[in-house]
């Protein structure tokens, strides 16, 4: 395992697979993973991805928290970790960690990452956004988080919702910052070819 763990938050919004995919990406690379899920979140990645999804997530953690524990380990800023992110990252607990509302140990574990100045990123998922979300990711900027929309690479041409999946996580994991860039790159190989006229 890296010599740093990294905190994975999993918040209810749509787009759990994202986190199962991070985790899996992460335990590989052999990065030890400190998780946090939210009892939305408990919901979603059985109603997206299936009954066993956070049985398969516990499985690639080091360790689940209860969100509940603010005496958690991660909820304190004397623990070392390498980074957080929080896939994907709903509307309240971006608000929340907006406004230092530590109220569950997802948003203190991000909270104490911002007064640590450790990497914050956040797989903010709604749409389309009014002002309130607008503020509160203008907020966290300021703050040091990296705020990053699960955008699908559409120059990438992904065939399946896995591969669109997949590169979502790789580039969350880049953001980051502890491993070698695991996301595919844009490359010439990915241009359409120029139309000229008259096919010159």
């Amino acid at each position: 395992m890296s010599a740093a763990p990294v905190i994975l938050g999993v918040s209810g919004a749509s787009g759990a697979a994202i986190a199962l995919r991070l985790a899996e990406l992460l335990s590989a690379a052999a990065v030890s993973v400190e998780l946090i899920v939210t009892r939305g979140a408990e919901r979603t990645l059985n109603e997206e991805v299936g009954p066993d999804a956070l049985a398969r997530l516990d499985r690639l953690a080091t360790r689940r928290h209860a969100i509940d524990d603010l005496g958690a380990t991660v909820a304190s800023g004397s623990y070392p970790v390498a980074g957080m992110i929080v896939a994907p990252c709903s509307m309240r607990s971006l608000g929340a960690i907006a406004n230092s509302l530590s109220d569950n140990l997802l948003v203190r574990a991000a909270d104490v990452q911002l007064k640590e100045r450790r990497r914050l990123v956040l797989i903010a998922r709604e749409s389309p956004l009014h002002l309130g979300h607008l503020r509160a990711m203008c907020a966290v900027t300021e703050m040091g988080a990296i705020v990053a929309p699960p955008s699908p690479a559409f120059y990438l041409k992904p065939v399946t919702s896995d591969e669109i999946i997949d590169q979502i996580a790789r580039r969350a994991a880049d953001l980051l910052g502890v491993l070698p860039p695991m996301a595919r790159q844009w490359t010439d190989a990915c241009r359409p070819p120029l139309s000229r006229p008259g096919g010159v």
